[in-house]
């Protein structure tokens, strides 16, 4: 093959790869950018113009604040927040015990016990919701916030991504803690627990993300509208109050923006996390 020719293929190569990444960029960012450009037009510019007019003429923020008017999102974004945030603590303390002594603990069982922790990340909730319920209606977690967190306390994925971490930590490190008298707790705790913050870091952002889309089960297990998380609460933009889908565009854009920033602000250490090894098999 002569060099021109395998100069000729590679630019070849490297075209077709730009534009299949240019395909899927499209299709991921395209409905995003759609559903802001709605948000920011106003009564006198058209949505569902095409092609699609992603510019707004005249951009305005009237549509977040009649958003913010016509139900309280505001306190739904709190309800959000504070789930959110309970699910991200819980999964990481409970996930990280589990995962340690999934990776760094010998005991009858370990194998059976590391596949029922993966059979459950295959079971569909549908299949559970009904038992679930009955558990949080005989603990008397039915219409509270702590109800909705019960289910995504912890979870077979963050079980699976720290018991990864571990499996990382060469075992010398935590024979020398032993030689040093430290027990299973302070090895834990003070030598494998920092060793994977960036797998924690991973664990908090698949957590705090799913349980700020959870749609389903609030909107099973709460009644009182001042409970509402923001996902159950928007709803009410569509057809209850209003039909105006600039408004509900403007409600959507609420509960997105704030997983944005999480995730640009703890880039880095979800990056970090995957370096880690956290979602290797």
């Amino acid at each position: 093959m002569t060099p021109a020719l395998a100069a000729a293929r590679r630019i070849a190569g490297r075209t077709v790869r730009y534009l299949l990444l240019l395909v899927v960029l499209v299709v991921l960012i395209g409905p995003f950018a759609w559903q802001l450009s709605t948000s920011l037009k106003g009564l006198g510019e058209s949505i569902f113009s095409y092609p699609p007019d992603l510019w707004p003429d005249e951009p305005t923020l009237r549509n977040y604040a009649k958003a913010a008017d016509t139900v309280p999102v505001w306190r739904y974004g709190l309800n959000s927040l504070v789930v959110a945030v309970l699910s991200a603590v819980t999964n990481c303390v409970f996930g990280a015990m589990a995962g340690y002594a999934l990776a760094r603990m010998n005991f009858r069982g370990r194998k059976l016990v590391f596949a029922a922790f993966l059979g459950t990340m295959i079971i569909p909730f549908e299949v559970i919701m009904v038992s679930v319920f009955l558990t949080s209606r005989s603990l008397g977690l039915v219409d509270t916030l702590l109800g909705v967190v019960l289910p995504t306390a912890v979870t077979g994925l963050s079980v699976l991504l720290c018991r990864n971490g571990f499996l990382n930590l060469p075992m010398e490190v935590e024979e020398a803690a032993m030689l040093d008298g430290a027990g299973e707790w302070q090895r834990f705790w003070r030598v494998a627990l920092p060793s994977v913050r960036g797998t924690l870091a991973v664990v908090a952002i698949f957590s705090f993300v799913f349980a700020w889309d959870e749609f389903l089960w609030p909107l099973i297990v709460l009644s009182t509208p001042d409970n509402y998380t923001l996902t159950v609460g928007i709803q009410y933009l569509s057809g209850t109050f209003t039909a105006d889908q600039r408004v509900i565009a403007a409600g959507t854009m609420i509960a997105v923006v704030p997983l944005l920033a999480l995730f640009f602000a703890l880039q880095r250490f979800f990056f970090r996390g995957v370096g880690e090894g956290a979602v290797k098999g």
